[in-house]
């Protein structure tokens, strides 16, 4: 069961996983809510047409439906997957302290440079 544990928390697995959910799974939901946000947006902005926000002539209704989706991405995918697997990964697999210290590596590299001169 160890060598599961250490499967699932060690290595690129994690990130391929949230690549894939990125791109797949949470894509089509994500378009749909950021159509529905942007015409709402381009309501406010005054828009004759739902889901078009005209700037100067330009549609920039796309860029901004863009933004969004990314944004509300990155959250759900740090909120929901990144989070979690640094806990467990934190839990599972905690970071061995018994080595030397920062300050002694750095004192060793110095006193080994001046020895040197």
């Amino acid at each position: 069961m160890s060598g599961f544990k250490k499967f699932l928390l060690q290595g690129n697995l994690v990130d391929l996983a949230v690549a894939f959910i990125i791109g797949g799974a949470f894509g089509t939901v994500v378009k749909t809510f950021t159509d529905m946000l942007v015409a709402y947006v381009g309501k406010a902005g005054g828009a004759k047409e739902i889901g078009k926000m005209l700037i100067g002539g330009v549609d920039v209704a796309p860029f901004v439906n863009a933004v969004i989706a990314f944004v509300i991405l990155a959250a759900v995918v740090y909120f929901l997957v990144v989070l979690p697997y640094t806990k467990a990964k934190e839990r599972f697999f905690p970071a061995d302290a018994s080595g030397p210290t920062e300050v002694e590596l750095l004192t060793q590299i110095r006193d080994s440079l001046a020895a040197s001169h």
